[in-house]
């Protein structure tokens, strides 16, 4: 997919449907290549070369409102919250003008008022009110009527045609029974002005709950975007100055003060100090930064005062990345909101033919007073059908499920991602980097009495081949000889012979270091060495032949520290009822002992790098749904075949781009943190779809009057009205409820 992308703010949109037709506009568009609507926020995201006019052009032919987002995303969530803030107040006003109407009159039908007109006194009172209810439909329906009318010019139907319907039917037919009673039966002279009135007071009171609610879903990204100083405090020229955070360029040299934000990546040059990543890695300890170390903009320096050179601004930091990947993922979508989206393609279309045969159901089979009956039935059918509730369903849980992720260091790419994690069985982890520290030590050397040297002789020569190695064992050894002061040796004829070992001339001498297939492949009599190299290997280190001169030298072992939370995890994995399996291309003996020593079954030793590929392939083709935990270049593969990839944050580029979900911490607890909020989220999205299916299954028929031959009475108007209302409000209430998610680790 192309790197370019655009952001839309969004006027109109409402429900699945409009979701549906604004996406299905922009499809058509040459050069668009992805257009997601994200709801929640009112969004449009497009990838692909294209002119913004041409995406507004889409959006406005589908009937509906587009204009570019131009300002930084600080400043844009700034006018989204005075927006949502004005318009918040604006619904609760015209709802409680609406419902100021609505009420008394309600009452008064309840209390035992005359509700009929069969006077020209009446028809005067009630023509009177029917003025108030038209000022109350313009005024505070206003909204939903215009809504239905530009639906209308586009051949198109949403949720304000069914609400304008619904409240303009019930207005109309009363406004006729005023005008001209003698049309009608006198049993069906009656006036429904309360509906009218109560049912756009309710789905104002509604859209305003619904408002309020669904800004607390972004609460991760404003968390998020809070990390960030506005202004960054630059030396140039030898003058320090607080410039704002958009000037400050690659290069320039930045001066935080304790308890101030890191404000942009860079480098120390001068000072030392305690930096909190916590925001970022969830790491709750401080980390100390001295000259040399990488600063990551959006972390809190502690006691000292650092001096640090920029060297990423803008939107090439970690953080503003981190943002962007939240907000993407944000606006996915999972499969499962696929049946949604189906359904209301066709539902509102399908909600006004069963409204209508409805209708004409009661008007022609229907008890007197029949008119009276087929006005209720169409109203209470078209009012409480509206699938908004069905279109929040899923955004709403995936918004707050994958800013919870970010808040736990767990950046989940996409929608996708974040549902088939909870379906996982199987999860793969690569051992080194991944279980162990990636950090290899040497513990242990010994010669061989053929040697004419010392050990710190053997460890010159071995350092010396290993120098030209870019194996991660070959560091233990070069960082061991610097403990010893050594001084390395002049190598040539350097070979690294793959899975077996290296070889080379150091010091005029032929040295060879490797494992026991390499001293057979040379013909090296290794004696008893191989007990010894079985002994360490039971401990879990790796032990390595080494030969100089055609003859046994003696061996090294180097050992990669278990992680400390390496086992824990493993236990709190299992108990989400993963198998696991560890991939390495480490010894067998090595591979046994550190799966040992975390409880892990299942374990593939000495593997080449396209063997991790191959073996998830395996995995999945046995019938298991398989993760893939790894840090490397060479997992990278594995990570994408794998249904999901998960890249440890600490690790290379490659694999945090081909993974689905990155973890900021180095450590495999958030793999389970991962799998916890996975299966949490898409519980909270089927108890939504459930909710906005169950409520329109029973809805419609009851509204429809399938009751009425045991009640003997049809459901009013006004019931509907708040059930529709208050359904998407449940919606988004029940997707907050994520937002107090902990992962049983952290408890």
């Amino acid at each position: 997919m192309s790197d370019a992308k655009q952001t839309f703010h969004l006027e109109g949109a409402s429900c699945a449907g409009c979701v549906r037709k604004i996406e299905g506009a922009l499809a058509e568009v040459p050069g668009v290549e992805d257009a997601r609507v994200n709801l929640a926020d009112k969004t449009l995201l497009v990838h692909g070369n294209v002119a913004p006019d041409a995406c507004i052009a889409a959006v406005e032919k589908a009937g509906y409102g587009a204009e570019p987002v131009r300002v930084s995303e600080r400043e844009r969530r700034e006018q989204q919250r005075a927006e949502e803030h004005r318009h918040y107040r604006d619904l609760l006003k015209r709802c409680v003008i609406a419902l100021g109407l609505g009420i008394p009159l309600m009452a008064w039908g309840i209390l035992g008022g005359e509700m009929m007109v069969n006077s020209p006194g009446q028809q005067l009172a009630w023509g009177a009110v029917g003025l108030l209810t038209l000022g109350v439909l313009v005024y505070c329906g206003g909204h939903f009527f215009t809504g239905a009318w530009r639906a209308f010019l586009h051949h198109n139907a949403n949720m304000d045609t069914l609400v304008a319907l619904g409240t303009g039917t019930a207005w109309a037919f009363s406004m006729l029974v005023v005008v001209a009673p003698q049309l009608l039966p006198e049993a069906a002279r009656h006036v429904y002005f309360e509906a009218s009135a109560m049912i756009i007071g309710l789905i104002n009171l509604g859209q305003a709950l619904e408002l309020r609610a669904r800004g607390r879903t972004s609460a991760a990204v404003e968390k998020l975007l809070e990390l960030q100083d506005p202004t960054a405090r630059v030396v140039r020229d030898g003058q320090e100055q607080d410039l704002p955070l958009e000037q400050v360029e690659v290069g320039d040299l930045v001066r935080v003060r304790p308890g101030e934000k890191i404000p942009v990546d860079g480098t120390v040059d001068e000072g030392s100090s305690l930096v909190d990543e916590s925001m970022l890695t969830g790491e709750p300890v401080p980390v100390k930064k001295a000259a040399g170390d990488f600063l990551s903009a959006g972390t809190l320096n502690k006691n000292g005062t650092l001096l640090f050179r920029a060297e990423k601004v803008g939107a090439e930091t970690r953080l503003a990345q981190i943002i962007e990947m939240v907000k993407n993922a944000q606006s996915s979508r999972v499969p499962i909101a696929r049946l949604a989206d189906t359904i209301s393609s066709i539902f509102v279309p399908t909600v006004m033919i069963i409204a209508v045969l409805a209708a004409l159901v009661w008007f022609n089979f229907g008890p007197d007073p029949r008119a009276a009956h087929t006005l209720v039935v169409l109203t209470s059918v078209l009012i409480i059908a509206c699938p908004c509730a069905l279109g929040l369903a899923t955004p709403m849980s995936v918004m707050v499920g994958v800013g919870k992720g970010a808040e736990y260091g767990v950046l989940i790419r996409n929608g996708k991602a974040l549902q088939q994690a909870s379906s996982l069985d199987t999860l793969v982890v690569d051992k080194t980097g991944t279980l162990t520290e990636g950090a290899p030590r040497l513990t242990e050397i010994e010669t061989d009495a053929a040697f004419d040297g010392s050990e710190n002789d053997l460890l010159q020569l071995l350092a010396s081949l290993e120098q030209g190695s870019e194996h991660p064992l070959a560091e233990a050894v070069l960082s061991a000889a610097r403990d010893r002061e050594l001084q390395l040796l002049e190598t040539s004829d350097f070979e690294a012979i793959t899975a077996h070992g290296v070889q080379g001339t150091v010091g005029g001498r032929q040295v060879l270091l490797g494992n026991r297939k390499l001293m057979e492949r040379e013909a090296i009599d290794i004696g008893d060495w191989q007990n010894k190299v079985r002994e360490l290997g039971e401990k879990g280190s790796t032990a390595m032949y080494a030969s100089v001169d055609g003859k046994m030298a003696g061996l090294i072992a180097v050992a990669d520290p278990l992680r400390k939370d390496a086992a824990s995890a493993i236990e709190r994995l299992q108990k989400l009822g993963l198998r696991i399996h560890m991939l390495t291309g480490d010894n067998q003996g090595t591979a046994n002992a550190v799966a040992k020593q975390l409880g892990i079954d299942s374990v593939h030793a000495e593997l080449q790098p396209e063997d991790k590929e191959r073996i998830v392939g395996e995995l999945q083709n046995s019938g298991s749904h398989v993760g893939m935990a790894g840090d490397g270049i060479n997992d990278a593969p594995a990570l994408a075949r794998a249904e999901v990839g998960f890249a440890i944050g600490a690790g290379t580029d490659v694999a945090i781009e081909t993974a689905d979900v990155t973890l900021m911490r180095s450590s495999l607890q958030g793999v389970a943190d991962a799998i916890e909020l996975s299966r949490g989220t898409l519980r909270n999205i089927k108890q939504n779809l459930f909710g906005a299916f169950i409520y329109n299954v029973l809805g419609i028929p009851i509204a429809a009057g399938v009751l009425y031959p045991f009640t003997g009475a049809l459901l009013s108007p006004v019931i509907a009205g708040a059930a529709m209302a208050f359904s998407s409000v449940t919606v988004v209430s029940n997707a907050n409820r994520l937002r107090w998610f902990k992962p049983e680790g952290t408890a």
